[in-house]
This record gives C-alpha cells, sequence and structure tokens, in this order.
C-alpha cells in the first residue's frame, strides 16, 4: 500500500494529499492516454537527499508526450523543481516520485479536443519492488501468454499510461501461477522486457541485453550499461530467445522501480548455481554506491535537494 504523505503537487501547487481529486470524466481515465515516470530519491552516506537522474526521467517524460501528441504546460526545469519541492515539503529524506500527466475532462470519445493538460507529482516512501529478499537472493519468473507491444500498434518508445495495461495482464498472470515476475516476448518470439523491468542476460563473460526495437529505453537500464563498459565487462544489445536465458549463467533485471535484482530461476529452471551470479552481484553493488553518491564518477547522476 502506498503510504500517505502530507502534500501532492499538482498543476503548479502543492495541495493536500485528500485534496488531490479528478472529476470521473477524466479522459485519461476512460481512455488512458496519458504519461509518466518512475524517480527514485535515495539518502546518501553524508546526510544529503538525491534524486537519481532526474534531469533524464523529465526529459523522457517530454519526450514521451511529444509521442502522444500531449503539450505539458510546463517547463522541464519547472516540473525538475517541482520533484524536489514535493519531497522537501513531505520531508521524505528517501522515496518514489511519480510524475503524471493526464487529459482532464470536457469532451468524451476518443479524440479530447482541447480538454485541459494536468500534471501531478506525488511522493512516497517505495522499498524494493520486487522485495529485499529478491534482490538478495534473486527472483522467479514465468514467461508470460502476452506478446510484448509490436512497434506500430502502441508507442513503445513513450511511457504512455495505456501501454501498462499489458504489463498489468502478464503480471497478474505470473502472481496467480506463483511466479513474482512475467518475462515478456516481442511479436516475433524474441526476448523483450519484463513488465516494467529491463533485462540483461549473462554467458561465458559476455553480457547481453534486448536492443530498443519493443523495448522501452530505461534510465537504469543505460545506467547499468555505463557501469558495465566502465568495468571493461563486454556488453553487446542484441535480440536472444528464450532458451537463452535457461542456459544463462546469470540473468537480472534492471528498473526504476527493482533497481538491479537477479534472476534465480525461469520457467521452472534454475539459471546457473539458482543465486545471484559474481557479475550480478558487482554490478549491483557498483549501481547502488552510484545512486547513493558515493563514487565521484557518477556524480552528475545526482540532484542532490
Amino acid at each position: 500500500m502506498v503510504e500517505k504523505v502530507n502534500k501532492i503537487w499538482m498543476d503548479g501547487e502543492l495541495i493536500h494529499w485528500d485534496e488531490a481529486k479528478v472529476h470521473i470524466l477524466t479522459h485519461t481515465l476512460h481512455y488512458g492516454m496519458g504519461v509518466f515516470e518512475g524517480i527514485r530519491c535515495y539518502q546518501c552516506p553524508d546526510g544529503r537527499s538525491g534524486v537519481f537522474r532526474l534531469p533524464e526521467h523529465i526529459h523522457r517524460l517530454f519526450d514521451s508526450a511529444h509521442i502522444a501528441e500531449i503539450e505539458i504546460p510546463f517547463a522541464p526545469e519547472e516540473l525538475i523543481e517541482a520533484c524536489k519541492d514535493t519531497l522537501r515539503v513531505n520531508g521524505l529524506k528517501e522515496g518514489y516520485i511519480r510524475p503524471l500527466v493526464f487529459i482532464g475532462d470536457g469532451a468524451m470519445g476518443v479524440h479530447p479536443q482541447d480538454n485541459p493538460i494536468r500534471v501531478a507529482i506525488i511522493t512516497w516512501k517505495w522499498g524494493a519492488y520486487l522485495g529485499e529478499e529478491a534482490l538478495q537472493q534473486g527472483t522467479r519468473v514465468k514467461t508470460s501468454s502476452y506478446s510484448r507491444h509490436h512497434v506500430n500498434v502502441m508507442m513503445t518508445k513513450a511511457k504512455i499510461c495505456g501501454n501498462y495495461v499489458n504489463s498489468v495482464l502478464a503480471k497478474r498472470e505470473a502472481v496467480r501461477g506463483g511466479y513474482d515476475e512475467a518475462l515478456m516476448l516481442d511479436t516475433d518470439g524474441y526476448v523483450s522486457e519484463a513488465t516494467g523491468e529491463n533485462i540483461f542476460v549473462v554467458k561465458n563473460g559476455l553480457i547481453k541485453t534486448p536492443p530498443l526495437t519493443s523495448v522501452l529505453a530505461g534510465i537504469t537500464r543505460v545506467s547499468v550499461m555505463t557501469i558495465i563498459a566502465d568495468k571493461g565487462m563486454k556488453i553487446v544489445e542484441q535480440r536472444f530467445t528464450r532458451d537463452e536465458l535457461y542456459t544463462a549463467d546469470e540473468v537480472f533485471f534492471t528498473g526504476t522501480a527493482a533497481e538491479v535484482t537477479p534472476v534465480r530461476e525461469i520457467d521452472d529452471r534454475k539459471i546457473g548455481s539458482g543465486k545471484p551470479g559474481p557479475v550480478t552481484k558487482e554490478i549491483q553493488s557498483t549501481f547502488f554506491k552510484a545512486a547513493h553518491g558515493e563514487l565521484d564518477q557518477y556524480q552528475d547522476w545526482i540532484s542532490y535537494l
């Protein structure tokens, strides 16, 4: 459950949590055309709070809106500051940030006409998305019966609200079957991503991740790819099949919510030793140090409050 905080930023104002309401005829509620982001703030060892790659997230929000033909009525710099203000006013040293751009009420039908574009920023406390145990021991995954979006069916480079119905269906199916997460294949049958995470596979020292076809360009994904390259490890963006995952040495997920989560089992098959491997643990450790502002070479990834 989301833990209630004091204030939500909405349309340029900080208002009380209970006052952040919308009309039942809000267009996005009916048709799913809105865009959003997920961002994390970490408390650093020196006591400061730092938001991980905040400008990159906000610029992706604007890219998503542009793809969706939504004009955000604020500048990127205003939303960057609003994210910080919302954390401060709620006294959150660490937390999750959810900027949401949606189409308000007015006209109904699939064409929103000149309905107002509304913007909200919500913050709350949120731990490990797949659970602390998953971060330490790895997570169990099942290949979904649902395919990831075709690139000309949905706009796969935009973080559009309605796109995530696909994820909700796949996640429910996996959890109902006793698994933690769903693996999603693209419409050609190749590994795409999970319901909210990018995927990496390690085999004989080579790290692979799917190319950005039907895959969202994850900000944690590109951060991890930078870490891998900086460590001198070999990484390629390449299509691969799910049976290549079965025989992998290691598999791990990346994402703002999931951070870097090892995968210990896919489709009832143990991955490697069935425990997080050395490559995954090294990348995970470096990522968390970078996200907490502990590494000088990645200081430009942190926006301090």
